[in-house]
């Protein structure tokens, strides 16, 4: 009996990294907060108004 019980160790192991993998990448696309969306890029228009060479 203990043969059979260590011949199913390799496969929980690879589906435990299949579940985690799998979770790691659910979490990663679902993750609300997107810094990204939020952050501006460049120097606004109020500075270009301010700095415009005429």
């Amino acid at each position: 009996m203990p043969l059979a019980k260590a011949s199913w160790r390799p496969l929980r192991r690879r589906l435990h990294a299949i579940v985690a993998s799998c979770h790691k990448l659910i979490g990663t696309v679902c993750n609300p907060y997107r810094p990204e969306l939020h952050y501006m890029r460049g120097r606004g228009p109020k500075w270009h108004a301010k700095h415009r060479v005429s």
